[in-house]
């Protein structure tokens, strides 16, 4: 699953690296990001053809429920049910975007242990995550637009970590999973696959970042002191400059 991730880079960062054109969100970077914030994600406007970056909530209200209760509960939607489950069906056709991030956070369970890692990619660049995202209308009138983000099978490197992890798209999928270039469901199904484990940098950090309210670059920094499976620990990378 994915519970947790980084977003370090500012907006005018990223609508450079995915080439979005709409004005910029006022969302603050975070090295925390948790369930029910707000996350910026890349969506295709539907008159214009043209990508924009826009402020959603995590965690996916259908636009068909009563309420937005079960927000929590959505934050993650499974690769291999999302042509079925009504929540996310409709979504997977119509409503794909993706979610920028810079990196997640795993934990490791060792009995009562839970040793937190970060996980970003090896070159240093955003990581695109696929996400679905759709618009729910309250009792006032007004819209809460939100997303979910798809996990798929651990890749062997990280399934010491978890059996899940968030599907990372690379950038030649991006126009077909924003509906820019045609692509049947059997063909967006396809993406939905793990990142190769070479492609991925992964090091232990301090169990701070299980604190919602600890939001600082801190968080990234190397835990000395965790133990580590084999083949994990890569070493902290820096933060990049935007």
């Amino acid at each position: 699953m994915c519970g947790r991730y980084f977003q370090y880079r500012a907006p005018a960062a990223l609508a450079r690296a995915f080439a979005t054109l709409n004005p910029l969100p006022n969302t603050a970077p975070s090295f925390n990001r948790a369930p029910t914030q707000p996350g910026l994600v890349v969506r295709r406007h539907p008159e214009t053809g043209q990508r924009h970056l826009d402020a959603l909530r995590w965690g996916l209200v259908p636009r068909w429920a009563q309420d937005a209760s079960g927000a929590a509960r959505m934050i993650n939607a499974r690769s291999e049910g999302v042509t079925e489950r009504p929540a996310f069906r409709e979504a997977f056709a119509r409503r794909r975007c993706i979610v920028t991030a810079d990196g997640f956070y795993e934990w490791q369970v060792n009995g009562k242990a839970r040793q937190p890692f970060a996980v970003a990619l090896a070159d240093g660049a955003p990581m695109p995550l696929a996400g679905l995202w759709d618009g729910w209308r309250g009792p006032d009138g007004s819209i809460l637009r939100s997303f979910t983000i798809i996990t798929t099978a651990a890749t062997p490197r990280l399934a010491p970590l978890h059996d899940r992890m968030p599907v990372i798209l690379p950038p030649a999928t991006w126009g077909q999973w924003l509906g820019e270039e045609a692509a049947d469901t059997a063909a967006l199904l396809d993406l939905l696959r793990p990142c190769p484990g070479d492609r991925l940098r992964v090091w232990p950090v301090g169990r701070r970042v299980g604190k919602v309210a600890e939001d600082d670059a801190g968080l990234l920094h190397h835990d000395p002191l965790a133990v580590v499976p084999a083949g994990l620990d890569d070493g902290a990378m820096e933060i990049p400059a935007d």
